[in-house]
């Protein structure tokens, strides 16, 4: 967003502020006072404004008399996920993002951006979407359109919101459309694309990325329609001190008999057409870069198997059940319940 439109000084007049204001019409109708050293010293709204001028205060009078002093702002070196939601929850849509000299470097709009998330996000895009043909052999699975939108753009937009702007996505089959696909950034995203040269796995080309060695990144299979919160899970997350986070659904089972119960030879119970409750592996998880950096570039890797080799170390795993939708669009019966599902969304909109 274009921050100067918000920013006056303030030893400007009301009435400055008034049409500064007037022109925000529309966005969001805030505007952040600076000094002359343009360090921030609070915010104005017009209901300050009102206020002010119900008080006794006249237009003529400087923005400092009408100001909010005991403002929300954040450290652009240290953004605490936590906070920004805190902040948000308080009913503040623009929260300003200051330098070590309190000067302002950047706006978050909350009903753009939600929050700030200090993580990468890497994609997985390489697979042949075999159980979708014919509809896969001339298109990669995440190239597939729903609701007018190629399906991995859905989950770009979704990391782009949390304010994660550093995404990868590793390719190799139809690798050319994918990366031409991002060749143009995604929700103001530029996207990379990483190219696999033999297939590593559901992880082993996390290898592939670049990454640091402390922090966490968002690994996911890119072919899910999901409303998962990548806020709640990077909190869990982080509340947890977990090495590994991994998302899950609820899966029932019920068997259709009766089931019983023994000790030996004799029954000691029947239960009629019992069902069963499980945690079902979701395909997006949160990893320590630490652990991700371990995987090799020439060596296959599955998710299972890495996590496998985290649990057997003592490393600290953990799972956050996602609360919303969540589709594998895996066959046909899935790609068509999703488009099914966006055309009920558009149409109650």
């Amino acid at each position: 967003m274009q921050i100067d439109k918000h920013i006056i000084s303030e030893n400007a007049t009301l009435s400055e502020a008034l049409r500064m204001l007037n022109d925000l019409s529309g966005g969001v109708m805030t505007l952040i006072a600076v000094n002359d050293g343009n360090r921030m010293t609070g915010t104005l709204t017009d209901g300050d404004v009102r206020r002010a001028l119900l008080s006794g205060i006249g237009l003529d009078a400087p923005v400092a008399s009408a100001m909010f002093r005991r403002f929300h702002a954040l450290k652009e070196d240290c953004i605490d996920p936590a906070e920004v939601r805190a902040i948000r929850r308080r009913g503040i849509r623009l929260i300003p993002v200051l330098d070590n000299e309190g000067r302002v470097v950047r706006m978050i709009d909350t009903c753009l951006t939600r929050t700030v998330l200090p993580v990468r996000a890497v994609l997985m895009a390489g697979g042949k979407g075999e159980r979708l043909r014919p509809m896969t052999l001339t298109t990669p699975k995440p190239l597939l359109e729903i609701g007018g939108k190629a399906i991995i753009d859905y989950n770009i937009e979704a990391l782009a919101a949390v304010g994660v702007n550093d995404i990868s996505v590793t390719v190799n089959y139809l690798a050319e459309q994918l990366e031409e696909h991002f060749a143009t950034p995604v929700a103001g995203v530029c996207v990379k694309c990483v190219r696999e040269t033999k297939a590593l796995g559901t992880i082993g080309s996390v290898a592939l990325v670049d990454l640091p060695e402390e922090g966490e990144t968002i690994v996911m299979n890119s072919d899910l329609l999901t409303t998962v919160s990548f806020e709640d899970l990077y909190l869990r997350h982080t509340s947890e001190q977990a090495d590994v986070t991994i998302a899950v659904v609820s899966y029932n089972v019920t068997v259709p008999y009766a089931i019983l119960a023994t000790e030996g030879e004799r029954v000691l119970s029947l239960e009629e057409k019992p069902s069963y409750s499980y945690y079902a592996n979701a395909g997006i998880y949160l990893f320590s870069n630490r652990l991700l950096r371990r995987l090799d570039r020439e060596s296959r890797m599955d998710a299972p198997d890495l996590i496998g080799q985290a649990i057997a170390e003592g490393l600290k795993v953990t799972y956050y059940p996602i609360n919303g939708t969540w589709i594998d669009i895996g066959s046909p019966a899935d790609f068509a319940h999703a488009r099914e599902l966006m055309a009920h969304v558009r149409q109650t909109r």
